[in-house]
């Protein structure tokens, strides 16, 4: 069954969107993040994608009272992105009450110190941020591709014990163009081991029925949410089929 995870980004406490990882193209959708939180805590989801862009751009973690906020006030299971660069930082993630903590330009950047964090808390609690440009890995908020094939990338990660993969397509996210299903049908056939989180692009229910019949993990919507193209409710039924 597919587990519908909404995603929240926060420039200066704010919920925002970018198009395209974009700091340039940035809408503010709610000056209170913790209020949209409980908007989907409301209507039966029970996951929640954070993601420190500020974070991410400064590279350390930014906005975790933030966190800290939702966490301590809603019931939702959140996995917390951007800026964990150190070992100070998934300290902060954690202790400011993220269940998991999604690693990306790190696991890239500095192997030994993602699969210390990997054995430390466990492949329950890491989800790898597998980025992508063209099936080619893209780091540090997007600002930066790398040449690293991604299927080389997961088969050398997941080989080491991670089972959480987030893989976007950033030539899709926040354009609402729909997601990337014909890379993820190739990464669910050959790595079948793997939980893939789909993300970026989503934009009609139609994609998560599709993306449900093809056995991926999880979905994140976020754009789809904030412009009305995918509405609350709709998610609860889904939910609720």
């Amino acid at each position: 069954m597919l587990t519908i995870i909404p995603a929240i980004d926060l420039i200066d406490g704010k919920c925002v969107r970018l198009s395209k990882g974009d700091y340039n193209q940035k809408t503010i959708y709610n000056e209170n993040p913790l209020e949209v939180a409980k908007a989907f805590e409301d209507h039966g989801l029970r996951r929640l994608h954070l993601v420190d862009l500020d974070g991410a751009k400064e590279n350390h973690v930014v906005n975790w009272t933030v966190l800290e906020k939702i966490a301590s006030k809603t019931g939702l299971v959140i996995d917390f992105g951007g800026g964990i660069k150190s070992e100070e930082d998934i300290e902060i993630v954690f202790n400011s009450g993220a269940a998991m903590a999604t690693i990306g330009s790190i696991a890239v950047k500095d192997k030994t110190l993602f699969f210390s964090w990997l054995e430390k808390f466990g492949p329950g609690k890491i989800i790898l941020g597998a980025d992508a440009k063209d099936k080619k890995i893209a780091v540090a908020g997007w600002l930066e591709t790398t040449g690293i094939d991604l299927f080389e990338f997961l088969e050398e990660y997941l080989g080491r014990g991670v089972k959480y993969v987030l893989c976007t397509d950033i030539s899709k996210d926040g354009m609402l163009e729909g997601t990337s299903i014909e890379l993820y049908k190739e990464l669910i056939q050959r790595f079948e081991q793997m939980e893939l989180i789909a993300s970026g692009g989503i934009a009609q229910m139609d994609e998560l029925y599709t993306l449900d019949k093809m056995n991926v993990a999880g979905a994140i919507i976020g754009k789809a949410i904030y412009e009305g193209k995918i509405t609350l409710t709709d998610l609860q039924n889904f939910i609720n089929r």
